[in-house]
């Protein structure tokens, strides 16, 4: 768990989302979408009462789901979801390497 100096920020709506469905009986949530959450806040705190849920956070392009566990309170939502993916160095083209020797 990570050891929190600040005070965290939680946007309201979001709140509200996660108090109505943890109200919720756990069977009538296996019926619904296996997706709890869609959300744009990257920089909400995640706290105990998410886990067990699976948030779709926006990383510019698209959600991607992320699952809470207990390992992941104090984080934000944004660092399970990355904005950008590393695909390697550029390949150098040995034909030019000769010629400019």
């Amino acid at each position: 768990m990570k050891i929190m100096k600040k005070s965290f920020f939680l946007p309201k709506h979001l709140v509200k989302k996660i108090q109505k469905i943890n109200l919720r009986s756990q069977e009538a949530l296996k019926d619904e979408d296996p997706i709890s959450f869609y959300t744009w806040c990257r920089s909400s705190v995640i706290l105990p009462s998410m886990i067990g849920h699976t948030f779709a956070v926006y990383n510019g392009q698209k959600h991607i789901p992320v699952y809470i566990r207990e390992q992941m309170v104090g984080h934000k939502l944004g660092e399970f979801s990355p904005t950008r993916y590393f695909r390697g160095h550029k390949k150098t083209d040995r034909k030019a390497v000769r010629k400019k020797k």
